[in-house]
């Protein structure tokens, strides 16, 4: 009876500390995953899924592959689209910018994508058409796609799904041979190369032959010398180097039979050298060049071009030769800025050349990546919660006694016996004993009542917030681009101005070198009002930089008509402002949606009755009483063009007097003159940062120092401009009203 009661409270005892265990566990990850949760309400931007299509583009392991068009006037000057200013008013992309088609456009046409790649453009008159691989978001798997072109591949059209077979395809190689056209796609999971011959084109196309049964990736045929040669590479031979093995095939026919090449395999080397094919060959002044794919670092990390010297049956050489295309330099926030696989170049009715390369935000395999890094960490923060509960004897022991084979209960003579003659079960008794005195030890080394032993809790605490927020990030954190959204499944570009002068050099070095990384961002025109200006060089910028000198110190300058400025859309930005990529992004989505206002970041509020009453109200009084009719063009994008115009018109001349005598309220100036000029209640649209940092706190050269002064002076000028150009009080705008949200 006593055994028994001493065994029923041996029971309880052990329940009791198991229980208090559990305790701790789930107390603790509930506070660092509430420190997980606040960081990533900080730091994660919101990207709306409104902006994007519903139906496709899911995270992908393979990756975000997006195509993109280039002009030249030849095969190595190709210049992206947005630098030949491309302007297309109904798309509202001035200019229109890379990519040119993603996986949205595919989507959003009723064919959900998660990818599209692999580009071939087919020419017929001025009309254009571009076959590509797109990676249905149902069957995970590649079918082929064509869009359609009638403005030299500015906006495309989706036609709809041109080939779809019951495995992957890919590299959709199209020509034409005896009058008819032919598509001749990657399928090496069926085992075979095909050939396919259109009877509607470009949609209903007809199995014409297999012309070889090898799985031959990335291939394609070219007509030079009289015969028709075969390049591809074979990637299920034993001891063959994936990426880096290419082979060569000729006929006298498309349809065959296909002879090898006496030197094949050609290549069987580093993934790095080019091997694998990476888009359609070109002739140029009588030379043949063959693009091919560097695989080195990743998965298609970018094309090389080679120049073909020598293809005869018996021999084949060729030299590697400089594409002349401008690397990208936005990582992440580039549509291209990991890796571009893929290039078909060719020459227009007109003799402009234009290229079709489909490039991608990141590496192969980044989704994967990211997921095995989250969970590592969260690994590692569940050791450290174990080690601070041995600390705190909330864990007793690392392997309770009861998982031990000699602590299983009752057991027979046998078992006994067999256990104790065998060497396993003896020494998992010694790991458990062992392991369990860690408990011990560490909480007689480390006593908590001292302040050393208080410290390394603190280290540990701190070690695991950062990893449970390290791990919040690589799971639910996105690839790490600030991406921009599209409109009307169209990208464009806008310059960002800012106003300064030599007091505020610090400030304006980490403007330029943070900003000159955002997607969108085509140039920063620096208006220098003051004191001895910098070099240009001196900026840490991936994007052009222009100082335009002004020669009186007047908040005018910022205004000043400027034919430079390529762009419609102009960001007027304080250079003591700092956000995320991803604000601005989502504040030039928003004026691309309404050109004709004004959209920034910081609302304010103008009310009073009579004029000597109007008042300057921030924004915290605009939020309680739930409006704001101007917003602050220290940070708002705006139509560079009309925005300017307005501004130095004969009507705005007494409001920019005003300005200069009070050195104070262009912005203001500049709403009122919006408000007059349009008969639309809303002139002014507001865009919540998901945070912002006034660095003149730091700096502490801001013109806005004294809050109650700088507002009283204001209050002082909506008297003067409202008797110019009437009241501001009736265009009073609601908070969260729009659909995208980003109004709250």
């Amino acid at each position: 009876m006593v055994a028994g009661a001493a065994a029923n409270g041996g029971g309880r005892w052990g329940q009791s500390v198991v229980s208090s265990t559990l305790v701790y566990f789930f107390t603790s990850f509930l506070v660092l995953g509430s420190f997980a949760a606040l960081y990533g309400w900080l730091i994660f931007t919101p990207r709306v899924r409104s902006t994007l299509s519903p139906l496709g583009c899911r995270e992908d392991n393979e990756g975000s592959w997006s195509i993109g068009v280039f002009y030249g006037d030849s095969p190595f000057s190709l210049k992206p689209i947005e630098s030949v200013d491309v302007w297309r008013d109904e798309t509202a992309a001035w200019p229109v910018a890379n990519p040119v088609l993603t996986c949205a456009s595919v989507s959003d046409a009723g064919f959900p994508s998660n990818f599209v790649a692999d580009p071939f453009l087919y020419v017929q008159g001025n009309i254009l058409y571009l076959f590509f691989e797109t990676k249905n978001s149902i069957t995970m798997q590649g079918d082929i796609g064509v869009a359609r072109s009638t403005d030299n591949g500015a906006t495309w059209q989706q036609l709809g799904i041109a080939l779809d077979e019951a495995w992957h395809l890919s590299y959709p190689y199209v020509f034409d041979y005896e009058g008819q056209t032919y598509m001749m796609p990657e399928g090496s999971a069926k085992g075979e190369l095909r050939l396919y011959r259109a009877l509607n084109f470009p949609l209903t196309w007809k199995l014409e032959k297999t012309i070889m049964k090898k799985p031959l990736v990335d291939s394609f045929i070219i007509n030079h010398d009289g015969k028709y040669w075969l390049f591809g590479s074979d990637h299920s031979g034993i001891g063959t180097m994936k990426n880096g093995q290419l082979e060569i095939w000729y006929s006298i026919s498309p349809l065959g039979p296909w002879k090898p090449h006496m030197k094949n395999p050609i290549y069987n080397t580093d993934k790095s050298m080019g091997a694998r094919n990476g888009g359609r060959p070109f002739v140029h002044n009588g030379n043949l060049y063959r693009i091919g794919q560097d695989c080195g670092d990743t998965y298609g990390k970018r094309v090389r071009i080679f120049k073909v010297e020598v293809l005869t049956e018996n021999e084949f050489r060729e030299v590697e030769v400089p594409l002349g295309l401008d690397e990208p330099n936005k990582g992440p926030n580039a549509w291209n800025g990991a890796r571009y696989h893929h290039l078909d170049v060719q020459r227009l009715n007109s003799g402009q050349w234009i290229g079709i390369m489909d490039g991608d935000r990141v590496p192969s395999g980044d989704a994967f990546r990211r997921f095995i890094l989250g969970c590592a960490s969260v690994i590692a923060v569940a050791v450290l919660v174990v080690l601070v509960g041995m600390l705190l004897g909330a864990v007793k022991c690392i392997i309770p006694l009861s998982w031990c084979p000699h602590n299983r209960g009752k057991r027979s003579d046998v078992f006994l016996d067999w256990e104790r003659s065998n060497l396993i079960s003896s020494k998992l008794r010694q790991l458990c004993s062992r392991l369990n005195m860690v408990c011990s030890l560490l909480r007689g080394r480390i006593k908590l009542n001292t302040f050393a032993g208080k410290l390394i809790l603190a280290f540990i605490f701190a070690v695991g917030v950062m990893l449970m927020c390290s791990g919040a990030s690589y799971i639910y954190g996105g690839n790490g681009a600030q991406e921009p959204y599209p409109l009307n499944g169209h990208y464009s570009q806008f310059t960002m101005v800012t106003m300064t002068y030599d007091a505020r050099m610090w400030n304006l070095k980490m403007y330029v070198k943070h900003y000159s990384r955002c997607s969108s961002v085509r140039e920063i025109v620096v208006v220098w009002n003051k004191g001895i200006p910098p070099n240009v060089s001196e900026f840490d910028s991936l994007v052009p930089v222009r100082l335009r000198e002004e020669k009186k110190n007047s908040l005018n300058n910022r205004f000043n008509v400027d034919p430079l400025i390529k762009t419609r859309a102009v960001l007027e930005l304080d250079d003591d402002i700092l956000m995320t990529c991803d604000d601005v992004e989502r504040g030039f989505r928003v004026w691309r949606d309404h050109p004709d206002r004004i959209v920034g970041f910081y609302p304010r509020l103008v009310n009073g009755g009579r004029l000597g009453l109007l008042k300057y109200r921030g924004e915290g009084y605009a939020r309680r009483h739930n409006g704001y009719n101007v917003i602050l063009t220290g940070a708002a994008f705006m139509d560079g063009q009309v925005a300017f115009q307005r501004y130095w018109s004969d009507e705005a001349r007494w409001g920019r007097q005003v300005v200069d005598k009070y050195f104070n309220c262009e912005d203001v100036l500049l709403n009122y003159l919006y408000a007059n000029s349009s008969s639309s209640e809303k002139v002014v649209e507001y865009v919540r940062p998901a945070w912002a940092i006034d660095m003149s706190k730091f700096s502490g050269v801001a013109i806005s120092r004294n809050t109650r002064e700088h507002y009283r002076i204001r209050s002082k000028c909506l008297v003067k401009f409202a008797e110019m150009y009437g009241s501001l009080t009736w265009r009073k705008s609601a908070f969260n009203v729009r659909k995208d949200g980003w109004d709250v």
